[in-house]
């Protein structure tokens, strides 16, 4: 099973003020939901390569989906949350709580969705572990107005004996490629912090392929009945 990306904040970020306007939305959630998995280490003020410090990145011009149907690939469809609802900041507090980023954050994209572990065989059939019968995750797209630099895709997930942000793309990237989303595996021998490009911050751990799968792990981060849950992002 993959363990999640827990980041340590080496620096301080100062955090952004509200936004309105546009199909992106501000939120400020200051949810610190229980932490569980393995650690790495970011700072919200390091600017990754290719990044712009003081240049906000593009938004959608028009209204966002905001759900979509049931499909194999998809397999109890998704919706966006209400920003009054615990399924849209408690993402945010479980990002925040990982990145040190505080304050308001710019959120231009936000998906719910539910389906089996990874590998499915982990919910599905006669080896099927009930404690890992559904699991519920956010993707969502955001980024820092005051400290534009700090922007990207990020993948939450939420399980039973714990949450966790699980994996990571640049912020120009779409939908469910490889090798655009990166995990960093824990690893006690390599603990180097860098700038990883495309990524907010600085990060330690062995970089490994999500959608693919790596360092160790020979399955992919997503299920295939959940990855169409990602379309069109």
């Amino acid at each position: 099973m993959r363990r999640f990306i827990f980041l340590l904040v080496t620096a301080s970020a100062a955090c952004v003020v509200a936004c309105s306007g546009s199909s992106a939305t501000s939120a400020s959630s200051s949810g610190t939901p229980g932490t569980t998995g393995a650690t790495a280490t970011a700072s919200t003020t390091g600017v990754a390569a290719g990044a712009r410090a003081s240049t906000p990145p593009a938004v959608p011009s028009g209204p966002s989906q905001t759900k979509g149907a049931p499909s194999d690939t998809c397999v109890s469809g998704w919706r966006t949350p209400s920003r009054s609802s615990h399924l849209f900041t408690d993402p945010l507090g479980i990002i925040r709580r990982t990145t040190g980023v505080r304050g308001t954050l710019v959120v231009v994209d936000v998906r719910y969705f539910t389906g089996p572990e990874s590998p499915a065989w982990l919910s599905i059939g006669d080896r099927a572990k009930g404690y890992l019968a559904v699991v519920r995750r956010w993707y969502v797209k955001l980024y820092a107005k005051l400290h534009p630099s700090f922007r990207g895709r990020f993948l939450v997930e939420s399980r039973l004996f714990g949450d966790g942000l699980s994996a990571a793309a640049p912020y120009d990237t779409n939908g469910w490629r490889s090798p655009d989303w990166r995990g960093f595996q824990y690893d006690a021998g390599d603990t180097q912090i860098r700038t990883i490009d495309g990524l907010p911050g600085r990060w330690s751990g062995e970089e490994y392929d999500f959608v693919k799968g790596g360092a160790g792990l020979d399955f992919p981060g997503l299920p295939n009945q959940v990855i169409g849950c990602l379309a069109g992002t």
